[in-house]
C-alpha cells in the first residue's frame, strides 16, 4: 500500500520516501487515516516500526490545514520521557515536515542543559512543542508559553508516561490542557495496569495493535549465554574481539551507572573504543556520544535502561544485556535498540546462576523458549543460591506483607488445626 493512499498530501508523501520508508509500515497504515479523522487512538507496536512517522505525518497535515495564528499559539503537544527521545522525535518531525507550505514551528524542550535558550525559542509562540513532562511544565511556570489552544496531544512511550515517576507531573500538565482534544497514545508495551490509565483517558479510541501482524516483527536472533556473574567483562571482551570485523557497534546494557562507568572503563583499557551513557553525564556530552556512536566513532556504548526508550541507531547490529532488565517490559525495550525498520539484528543476555530464575520470568512474560549456550572457556561453575524461606510469620519472600495466597494458606492451616 503506498503513503499516497492513507490520504495524505503529497508534500508528505514526498517527506515520508525521503525519510527512507519504500511503503508504510503496519502501524502507519492502521493509525494514519485514524489520526487524519480525529479520532483519538492508542497504538502498540514493536519499536522500530515507524511510530513516530505513524502520529507525525497525519498531526503536521491537520496543523497545515488549519490557519496560522498570529502570535503562534501551541496546537500539537509530544511528550516523551527521555531528553533523547525529545530530541530524537524533533528532528523526525522537522524533516518531515520540510516540504510543506505552511511554515511550522516545532520547538523541542528538555532538562539537563539552559531553559534560557528554550525560553527564547518560544517567543513569538510555536505551533509543536516536543518536551518532557518537567521541562515543559518549568517553561508554563516561567510564562514562556500556554496550553490551553492545544487540540492535539501524543504520549510517545505512554507506557513510561503513566508510569509513577512521572504520574504527578503527567497529571498537572493534563490539568492545564483543553478538556476537548485529540489524545494519540503510542508504545511497545501496554501492561494490563498502564492500558487501563491509558484507555482512561481515551474517548471512542481506535485501538491499533500490530505486535503480532506478519511482516512487522523486527528479525531480532536472540541467544542466551550462561556465564559466572564476575566473568561477564572477559566474556564481553572476547565477543567483541571475537566479532571485531562483523559488529562494528554494540550497545551493552548494564543495570547501574557505576557499572557504565566500570565496564567502559576496562573494556578501553583493553583496546576497545567504548564510552559510558547514563543519567548523570551531562545532556551536552550525552548527545555528543550518541551522534559520535552513529557515525561509528565509537565500537561500544554501555549504558543504563536510559538508552532503552527511543533511542534510534539505524542499523545497529548487537544489543548485549550485560545486567539482565529489571522487567519483561524493559527486556522488549532493550532488544528493539536493534533490528529497526526491518533490518537485521542480535540480541545477547548474559544469564547466571543467580539470575536465571529472573530470566525464566521474563521468557514466560515474552512466551519465549530460548536455548542456554555455553562459551568454551567461560563455562558457570557458581550454583543457584538457595532459596530464601520467611520464617517470620509473615509468609512470601517477596516482601514483610503476606499475600492473598497466603493469607488463605494460613486459614486453611488454621482451620485443619482446630479439626
Amino acid at each position: 500500500m503506498p503513503f499516497d493512499s492513507l490520504g495524505l498530501a503529497p508534500a508528505l508523501v514526498q517527506a515520508a520516501t525521503d525519510s527512507g520508508y519504500a511503503a508504510p509500515t503496519a502501524i502507519q497504515v492502521a493509525a494514519i487515516p485514524a489520526i487524519l479523522q480525529g479520532r483519538d487512538l492508542r497504538g502498540c507496536a514493536q519499536t522500530g516500526s515507524g511510530k513516530t512517522a505513524a502520529f507525525s505525518l497525519p498531526l503536521l497535515q491537520r496543523l497545515a490545514g488549519d490557519a496560522a495564528q498570529a502570535p503562534r499559539r501551541v496546537r500539537a503537544l509530544v511528550l516523551v520521557p527521555t531528553r533523547e527521545l525529545a530530541a530524537q522525535v524533533g528532528e523526525s518531525m522537522r524533516g518531515l515536515a520540510q516540504h510543506l507550505d505552511a511554515r511550522l514551528k516545532i520547538v523541542v524542550a528538555f532538562g539537563g542543559v539552559s531553559i534560557n535558550p528554550q525560553m527564547m525559542s518560544l517567543r513569538g509562540g510555536a505551533d509543536v512543542v516536543v518536551a518532557t513532562p518537567g521541562r515543559l511544565l518549568d517553561l508554563v511556570d516561567h510564562n514562556a508559553l500556554r496550553l490551553d489552544a492545544v487540540s492535539m496531544l501524543v504520549l510517545d512511550e505512554a507506557d513510561r508516561l503513566f508510569d509513577l515517576g512521572f504520574a504527578e507531573e503527567l497529571g498537572r500538565v493534563l490539568a492545564l490542557l483543553p478538556q476537548r482534544r485529540q489524545n494519540l497514545l503510542f508504545s511497545a508495551t501496554f501492561p494490563p495496569a498502564i492500558q487501563a490509565l491509558a484507555d482512561g483517558m481515551l474517548r471512542d479510541p481506535a485501538i491499533v495493535d500490530v505486535q503480532g501482524a506478519p511482516g512487522t516483527e523486527p528479525a531480532i536472533v536472540q541467544r542466551v549465554i550462561e556465564v559466572d556473574a564476575g566473568r561477564r567483562t572477559q566474556l564481553l571482551r572476547h565477543l567483541l574481539k571475537q566479532h571485531e570485523g562483523e559488529w562494528d557497534r554494540v550497545l551493552v546494557f548494564v543495570a547501574t551507572q557505576h557499572a557504565a562507568q566500570t565496564v567502559a572503563e576496562k573494556l578501553y583499557r583493553n583496546g576497545i573504543y567504548a564510552v559510558p551513557f547514563h543519567g548523570d553525564i551531562a545532556q551536552g556530552t550525552r548527545s555528543d556520544i550518541l551522534f559520535q556512536f552513529k557515525q561509528s566513532r565509537w565500537d561500544v556504548v554501555v549504558a543504563t535502561d536510559l538508552a532503552a526508550r527511543g533511542i534510534d541507531i539505524a542499523q545497529l547490529p548487537v544489543v548485549i544485556n550485560y545486567d539482565l532488565p529489571r522487567s519483561p517490559t524493559d527486556y522488549i525495550h532493550r532488544i528493539g535498540r536493534t533490528g529497526r525498520a526491518g533490518e537485521r539484528g542480535l540480541a545477547i543476555s548474559f544469564v547466571s546462576a543467580a539470575t536465571e530464575a529472573h530470566f525464566r520470568l521474563i521468557e514466560k512474560r515474552q512466551g519465549l523458549s530460548l536455548p542456554r549456550e555455553r562459551i568454551e572457556g567461560f563455562e558457570p561453575t557458581e550454583a543457584a543460591p538457595p532459596r530464601v524461606v520467611d520464617t517470620s510469620g509473615n509468609g512470601g519472600v517477596k516482601g514483610k506483607r503476606p499475600s492473598k495466597k497466603d493469607k488463605l494458606r494460613a486459614a486453611a492451616a488454621k482451620a485443619r488445626g482446630g479439626d
